[in-house]
């Protein structure tokens, strides 16, 4: 990968490329508009790796359905109001797995799993596991439920989500065990990487041990530890990530200001403000095959 420093950021798409897909609630919308830009102009990567949100909408990316994120993060949350302490208190999540992870796939908007199923890239999903505590990473393309567990897993965020089940092993949220899974696609040999973030450069979150409740996750000691840690880990992440931008061994696409989207947000102009800073800031780096 090689940066030109005078015009455009350039990145030189090899067998060695790597997406490296963040994830952030409704945040991710602004990942939803990098990836319609790539959709847009054939761009595809030998490897992806998604976690939490970053799944959810490289699942689209797979499967080559421009838009698909798009509509089920935006135009279908103005209709079915699907985040809230009322599916909190409802079904067990504050997001209603039901209709996201059922309706839509299957009704509403369907998945292509054939052409998932048919695509040569590599895909991962990263989800963490209760009993270790440990990020784990899932490349499934044949198995439509396997898949959906997954991404649900992925995507399940402590306190306000249920546990989920893959393979019959207890999961949350991939975003605890490993949020910027950049050093996983650099173990698997992908050393030429564009990462794509929900949050500005310089952004941290608050470098202590987060407070876990004395009554949460009581059977999984583990996973009680990875939450503790969790924001040490991803300011270690992020820190490595602006090292390798620097060094110009890899390219950063991120919102440029400080976004005013909150994970759970509700409000469909944010949400398509952002995505739309996401569709734009992906076309100011050129792509060379």
């Amino acid at each position: 990968m090689i940066l030109n420093q005078v015009a455009k950021s350039v990145v030189h798409i090899t067998d060695k490329s790597g997406l490296i897909l963040e994830g952030g609630g409704m945040r991710g919308v602004f990942t939803c508009g990098v990836l319609d830009y790539f959709m847009d102009n054939d761009i595809r990567f030998a490897y992806t790796v998604g976690v939490s949100a970053g799944a959810c909408n490289g699942l689209s990316y797979m499967s080559r359905q421009r838009g698909r994120g798009k509509f089920s993060n935006i135009d279908l949350l103005e209709k079915y109001r699907y985040i809230g302490f009322k599916q909190l208190l409802l079904k067990g999540n504050i997001m209603d797995f039901d209709l996201l992870f059922h309706e839509f796939p299957e009704k509403i908007i369907p998945y292509h799993y054939d052409v998932y199923a048919e695509c040569k890239e590599r895909f991962e999903m990263v989800t963490t596991s209760c009993l270790t505590g440990r990020a784990c990473y899932f490349e499934e393309k044949h198995d439509p439920k396997r898949i959906i567990d997954i991404v649900k897993a992925s995507s399940s965020l402590p306190y306000v989500s249920r546990i989920a089940y893959v393979d019959g092993e207890p999961m949350l949220d991939g975003g605890i065990g490993d949020s910027i899974p950049l050093e996983h696609a650099r173990t698997l040999g992908y050393d030429n990487n564009v990462v794509v973030l929900t949050r500005n450069k310089g952004y941290r979150k608050p470098d202590k041990p987060s407070f876990v409740p004395p009554f949460a996750y009581g059977k999984y000691p583990a996973m009680r530890e990875a939450i503790r840690q969790r924001n040490m880990l991803y300011n270690r992440q992020i820190s490595l990530v602006e090292e390798l931008e620097a060094r110009g061994e890899l390219v950063v696409i991120r919102p440029e200001r400080p976004i005013q989207v909150d994970r759970m947000e509700r409000d469909t102009r944010k949400l398509l403000d952002l995505y739309e800073e996401g569709y734009a800031s992906a076309a100011k780096i050129e792509y060379k095959k």
